[in-house]
């Protein structure tokens, strides 16, 4: 199926009024439904409720949080759409608000909203079929402040994906490697600071996973050179901690060779999340 076809197709009708409405005219329209390969066939010039429909048919969907740079048809991402719709997954993928097609001003707590919007939207149409949120870099303190935000609502997500995950956005700058040289610098990490706190970016991923009880799974490459495994272990070590029920939360590390944005080269990525998922969820 070409994914221009699956994103026209899955198109979401536009909501009536309120935040979810503002969010239908900034991003809603840019999600694109990549569905299971054995249902290719099956979707081949169907139109938007089909694939609705389709939502509800017992494969499990992943709503996919992309990184901070280009958009959700960068390569790698639709690598990784592929390799998890060979898998058996549903995918929904979708430009935050400033992103790729997607209009308005990117601000955490719009980004936030977004997440929201798109896990409640296809909540609401999966019927008993779960649903997981997947993050990737930035998209990983997304995911977790849209996963606090629903667990306060009583409505924990049924489980979370972190791929090179940070603890919070101050750490991942300063790890940053562009961005190291501000530690040589004391007015430099200042005037960064305090940026951020103008800008209120926080994604407080150290915070948020005291408060989680769904089931989380982290995976970090070993040469990541973007986010360092050291953030991923870091991350785990907190969430281990705070969960009551320890077999919620694992962390899986690949060996060198996928860096920050290639884990979905690896053979091992599908088995992966598929046997965590499948026993959280039986």
């Amino acid at each position: 199926m070409e994914a221009q076809d699956c994103e026209a197709a899955a198109t979401p009708e536009p909501p009536c009024r309120g935040l979810v409405a503002e969010w239908w005219d900034m991003v809603g329209r840019s999600v694109r439904h990549t569905v299971p390969s054995c249902r290719e066939g099956d979707a081949r010039g169907k139109d938007r409720g089909w694939y609705e429909a389709a939502l509800q048919d017992g494969n499990p969907i992943i709503v996919y949080l992309h990184g901070s740079a280009q958009h959700r048809a960068a390569s790698h991402r639709v690598r990784l759409a592929k390799v998890l719709s060979d898998g058996g997954f549903h995918v929904l993928s979708v430009d935050y608000r400033g992103f790729g097609d997607s209009t308005g001003k990117p601000t955490e707590e719009g980004l936030t909203v977004d997440a929201i919007c798109v896990y409640e939207w296809t909540k609401a149409r999966s019927g008993m079929t779960p649903v997981c949120l997947w993050g990737h870099s930035l998209g990983t303190g997304v995911a977790t402040n849209a996963a606090k935000v629903l667990e306060e609502k009583g409505c924990p997500v049924d489980a979370i994906v972190l791929e090179a995950p940070f603890t919070n956005m101050w750490v991942a700058c300063i790890n940053y490697p562009l961005l190291m040289i501000c530690r040589k610098f004391p007015r430099c990490s200042r005037a960064l600071m305090d940026a951020m706190k103008r800008d209120r970016i926080v994604f407080p991923s150290d915070e948020n996973v005291k408060f989680l009880s769904s089931p989380l799974l982290i995976l970090h490459g070993e040469d990541d050179r973007t986010v360092p495994l050291e953030c991923g272990k870091k991350l785990y070590e907190i969430a281990h901690t705070a969960y009551r029920n320890k077999e919620r939360v694992k962390m899986v590390i690949f060996p060198p060779g996928f860096h920050h944005n290639l884990l979905c080269k690896s053979p091992l990525l599908i088995m992966t999340v598929r046997d965590f998922l499948s026993k959280q969820w039986a």
